[in-house]
């Protein structure tokens, strides 16, 4: 039986180049791979002969001799040769990172000699709605891992260094022969640091981090919302073996107001006023969030429900010189407790009251009767 062509094979053409060839055999490498097809002999079969083709025409020699002469260039005792390249172990090496991720390859990546990003923090601080309107600056007290001072994070005592691990040599990985292929695995002795502590640092134990709480100022700026998160760089926690420290994010929320309720950059208050004022019209002073007072004038006959807008009264917007605005709710009130003299001038108001004076009511009343009217007949 004919052998298959190695382009054929690895499904790419004559002219493929070192990266096209790279990019197929990876492809099928992680398809065919014996431990994503248990038990499958075809597979495991597909996998040998991918792997026969990319060592062939990953060589520039053996595939200028393959191209020339074909299958014919490597049999007769010429074959290809019984090893397998550093270039075919490293090109396994990143599928198996491929495959199998953070196990095989995660560590690599997270580290360079041992040293490690420390990790974000997160902190939730809790301000009022007039923090939010002028800004302020906020002292936090964070607990978080520091680098050690006594050994400056290295976690060797004063005078000694960490030592190269005896086990990977200071390279963090091992590497096992399994086969027609070489694996790449984190060194299980230095946890892939690629040095050990001989002589532990005592304030640290080695860790090369300890635990302190930190006090921190942070600008609050106006205009903040509820959410909003400023980031500190590098106040997170310390990095490992010198490693960079990782980030601080503050996190703000907004203490409910007794007052006001915010939507954005604009603030909204229910004011109650009588029903007299509401009737016969006035005016009222009201705080506003700076502190300030500002006039609403109520009109004759204001409804309850009914906004006054006070312009650029509300809030700061974020990094502009821009503020929104105040919208004063009227909520009328009606009394209670009457003497029995307020009660009779009640009743000789509703009495003497004619459409003119309860538009709205006589209005929808009338509606509802000609509705129920039609829909009887």
């Amino acid at each position: 039986m004919a052998k298959a062509d190695f382009y054929e094979m690895l499904g790419v053409s004559r002219t493929a180049t070192d990266a096209d060839l790279k990019s197929a055999f990876r492809k099928l490498a992680m398809q065919f791979h014996p431990d994503k097809n248990p038990g499958d002999s075809a597979a495991e079969q597909k996998f040998k002969d991918i792997n026969e083709a990319y060592q062939c025409l990953s060589d520039g020699q053996k595939r200028a001799a393959y191209d020339r002469f074909g299958h014919a260039a490597f049999e007769n005792g010429s074959g290809m040769g019984g090893g397998m390249g550093d270039g075919f172990a490293s090109s396994m090496s990143d599928i198996f990172d491929d495959l199998f991720g953070d196990m095989m390859g995660g560590a690599r990546r997270g580290r360079a000699n041992g040293r490690e990003r420390g990790s974000d923090l997160r902190y939730n601080l809790e301000i009022t709605l007039e923090d939010a309107f002028k800004g302020k600056t906020a002292t936090i007290k964070v607990p978080s891992l520091i680098t050690c001072e006594s050994c400056t994070g290295s976690g060797a005592k004063a005078g000694s260094k960490p030592k190269a691990c005896a086990t990977c040599g200071g390279a963090g990985r091992v590497r096992a022969q399994q086969g027609f292929f070489a694996v790449e695995r984190t060194c299980p002795t230095c946890q892939g640091r690629g040095e050990m502590i001989e002589n532990p640092c005592d304030a640290c134990r080695g860790a090369g981090r300890v635990t302190k709480e930190r006090s921190l100022s942070v600008n609050i700026p106006p205009g903040v919302e509820d959410g909003t998160r400023i980031r500190l760089a590098g106040e997170g926690e310390g990095g490992v073996r010198g490693g960079p420290a990782g980030d601080l994010y503050i996190f703000l929320s907004m203490k409910a107001h007794p007052f006001f309720q915010r939507d954005g950059a604009d603030l909204f208050c229910r004011v109650p006023i009588s029903m007299v004022q509401a009737t016969l019209g006035g005016d009222f002073s009201v705080h506003t969030v700076d502190g300030s007072e500002a006039k609403v004038k109520v009109p004759e006959g204001t409804q309850s429900g009914k906004q006054f807008k006070l312009k650029g009264k509300g809030m700061p917007v974020l990094r502009t010189r821009d503020f929104g605005d105040l919208y004063i709710q009227a909520n009328v009130e009606t009394p209670q407790n009457l003497t029995k003299r307020q009660r009779e001038l009640l009743a000789e108001f509703e009495t003497e009251s004619s459409n003119k004076t309860h538009p709205e009511s006589s209005g929808f009343f009338a509606r509802m009767k000609e509705f129920l009217g039609g829909a009887q007949g």
